[in-house]
């Protein structure tokens, strides 16, 4: 167990740093004074100068910061971080987000470098009883491209979209190249006899494909792509009351889960796969959650940028650089207070 502990904080550093690296690197290629490029928060553990920039590892393997001149004060530099045009902030404020999705694709790729098949969404048959089979239902061969309104990727997709679903669902299927609306299917989870032992599903089996160069290719653009779609339907869930804070899992809870998942596989290299996995899927989520417009993360500062632009095209000056310090500071503090709140619930639900 202490080895997957071990392994998961040092998963969570290195994406850390990849993410830090992007606001780092693409700073430095544009010009841009960088004061400082740190891994972790806290007192540090060991610095160094280098030129203009210090280097610094830090205590707690939780975040990391790239410090640009100029980025929340003003500043007379000329290489200072908001003198520099519209566009070359942008790029270095998502530039982050973008080596963190970028991890997560080579981390897929790297899974699926020694992949022989790959299931497809393609119907090949059902389990004896289905009741949907027919032209108005479903047929061998088809495709299914869609469920209740969401997008098949991957065939994995159908038993998460179902099971999302109600007592009914919208199917969209392609069908001897035509796509076919099947609307109020009553496709749910049923009881079928399967080698004599009961077994709930859903009564489909599926199709493979080999797992060519373009194969691994497409399916880890499209796995990247799904673990997107992944965090986009927490926050309607969030939102929705579907779920709620408690439900919330944060840098404690992980290192648990992966601990976890490391210990409870077969073999070390099965192990060594699903924390692989489990990474990518993270590296994907700090992607979409550091560009989500709120204070303090990436996403409000392309906000207040982009909210910026526009106040001086109207008014013909800029925001005063104070009040959005004042609005990061406030999100930073509503930020800390939840990631406290999601902590305590990660330890009471490990130790409890």
């Amino acid at each position: 167990m202490l080895v997957y502990i071990l392994i998961a904080l040092l998963l969570f550093g290195v994406l850390v740093a990849v993410h830090e690296f992007g606001h780092f690197a693409t700073a430095k290629l544009l010009g841009v004074r960088v004061n400082e490029f740190a891994i972790g928060m806290g007192p540090a553990l060991w610095k160094r100068q280098r030129g203009e920039t210090q280097y610094s590892l830090r205590v707690f393997p939780v975040g990391g910061y790239c410090a640009m001149e100029g980025e929340d004060e003003e500043s007379d530099d000329l290489r200072a971080f908001g003198v520099q045009p519209m566009w070359k902030r942008l790029i270095i404020l998502c530039a982050g987000a973008f080596m963190n999705f970028l991890a997560g694709l080579l981390l897929i790729l790297l899974l699926y470098a020694g992949a022989k098949t790959f299931v497809t969404p393609v119907i090949s048959g059902f389990v004896d009883g289905f009741p949907l089979v027919g032209e108005q239902g479903l047929m061998a061969g088809d495709r299914i491209v869609s469920i209740d309104g969401e997008r098949v990727y991957l065939a994995s997709d159908v038993s998460l979209l179902l099971g999302r679903a109600g007592d009914t669902v919208d199917l969209v299927v392609e069908r001897d190249g035509r796509k076919l609306k099947l609307n109020d299917l009553p496709l749910t989870l049923r009881e079928y006899s399967v080698e004599g032992q009961p077994v709930k599903m859903y009564g489909l089996y599926f199709d493979t494909e080999e797992a060519t160069i373009l194969a691994k290719l497409r399916n880890s653009w499209l796995n990247a792509v799904d673990f997107v779609r992944l965090v986009r339907l927490s926050l309607i869930d969030l939102l929705s009351g579907s779920a709620g804070v408690k439900d919330l899992t944060g840098p404690i809870g992980i290192v648990d889960t992966i601990a976890q998942v490391g210990s409870q596989s077969a073999t070390m290299a099965i192990a060594v796969q699903n924390i692989l996995y489990f990474g990518a899927l993270i590296a994907v989520n700090l992607a979409v959650m550091n560009l989500l417009p709120l204070p303090a993360l990436d996403g409000g500062r392309v906000f207040f940028l982009l909210i910026n632009a526009l106040w001086q095209l109207i008014f013909g000056k800029k925001i005063n650089p104070k009040y959005e310090g004042y609005v990061h500071f406030a999100g930073l503090l509503a930020l800390l207070a939840l990631m406290a709140v999601v902590a305590f619930n990660d330890l009471v639900r490990i130790f409890g």
